[in-house]
Formats: C-alpha cells, structure tokens, sequence
C-alpha cells in the first residue's frame, strides 16, 4: 500500500468514528512529531501494539479486501498466563461496504463483536477443522447473552449495540450491508503474530510504499520511528 493512501484512510477513518460520537484516545492523533518527544512513558502503546492498523490483507485493492483497526487497549500473553494485569483488548474498527474482511479464526482468543454505528454488520460463520477447512457442523453461538444454534455458513447480521460472542476456532467473514460500518472487539488479550489462522492465504499487515510522510504511525511503523521503545 502507499502511504498517502493509508494517510488518506486514516483521515476518513477519523472523520467517521467522530460522526458516530466514538471519540479514540490521545494517542490516536499524534504526529510523527509527537511521537519524537515521548519517553518510556508511552512504552506499553508500542509493548501492546496500541494504535492504528490498516490492511489489505497483502491483496492490493483496500477497497475490496480490507480493515482500519484501532486497538485502543491490550494486555501481553504473560497476563494471560499469570491472570495478574490487563487480560483483556478492546478494539474499534471500520469496513466499507462492498469490501471484506477475510474468514479466520482464533486458537486462543474469545471475541465480543459489537455493531456500532453506520450499516449493519454482517458475519458468515464457519466451524474450523483441525486442518484449517471448514467443517460441515452446526455452529453454536451467544447472540447478546441467547444461545444460537446455527448451520454452517449462516450469516449473523447485527444492527447497531448488537453483538456476537466468537469462540476460538469460529471462522468469521466479515462485511456491512448498508453503508459503511463502525464495529467494536472486545476480547481476551491479542496476539496478532501466532492468534490468528485465515481460510485463504493472505497477509496480515501490509508492505508500505513510502511516498509520501506519515500523517499517523501505524502499529507497523513503531519500530523504525520508535526503536527505543520496541521490546527486544
């Protein structure tokens, strides 16, 4: 992707989550400027990978295949192990319509899907077999707190405050039907590089064309602008 194209999204991104009163943390509107002035003190954004994420999946048209994800806040798999800490990650998301995100699934991370503003959000949903197909079984879910029995392939569609719980190995298509659709995660802790197993292979974060500055840095960049931060 080019990076005018991410700034580009970024900006929009911003204009829609303040449409929808959805206000991001602080750190969601620094320069690269800014970033040069902090400290240790912003270490947990870059230990957690806090921030912004924009993919296409590695397929090269956004419009068709991709997300804008902001991890407003994340804990690290040794708060799962010791259950000391913050256990938990709370995303906010956009997808347009007419563009998707590609089925996957989980091996560890139970998820809260939340509907919450512009179209109406839509799920496809399969049961993960061991070799990563999708099995032919009925899928049970909780839909806002009702247990839902559903056939293989059945599309969950939540309107705006609805949610859906996704156990792990739940593979989910993702969509919006009527414009473009604002959704939250709220989760266990999330791992990104080893949590995650797509139907088809795709990648996860994408490789930038530099052509123009950063008007934010994703999570992607925090090790070039941001190196002393980064854990090693």
């Amino acid at each position: 992707m080019q990076r005018s194209e991410i700034n580009r999204i970024v900006r929009d991104a911003e204009a829609f989550f303040a449409a929808q009163n959805f206000m991001l943390p602080p750190f969601s509107r620094w320069t690269v400027e800014d970033w040069g002035a902090v400290g240790s003190e912003a270490a947990e954004i870059v230990h957690h990978n806090l921030g912004w994420d924009i993919t296409d999946f590695g397929q090269g048209d956004f419009a068709a295949c991709g997300l804008v994800l902001f991890t407003i806040r994340n804990g690290a798999l040794e708060n799962l192990r010791s259950v000391q800490g913050k256990i938990y990650c709370e995303k906010l998301a956009l997808i347009a319509e007419g563009q998707i995100c590609p089925s996957h699934h989980h091996f560890v991370k139970v998820e809260d899907i939340i509907a919450r503003g512009g179209g109406k959000l839509a799920i496809e949903l399969h049961n993960a077999g061991e070799d990563g197909s999708y099995r032919d079984t009925e899928i049970v879910i909780s839909q806002d707190g009702v247990r839902r029995t559903l056939p293989a392939g059945s599309t969950v569609t939540l309107d705006h405050g609805e949610s859906v719980t996704l156990e792990p190995w739940h593979y989910h298509r993702i969509s919006s039907i009527g414009g473009s659709c604002m959704f939250g995660e709220v989760s266990v802790v999330n791992d990104d590089a080893n949590d995650n197993r797509f139907h088809e292979p795709v990648g996860r974060f994408p490789e930038i064309e530099e052509d123009e500055a950063p008007y934010r840095l994703l999570i992607g960049d925090y090790a070039r602008y941001v190196p002393e931060l980064v854990r090693h």
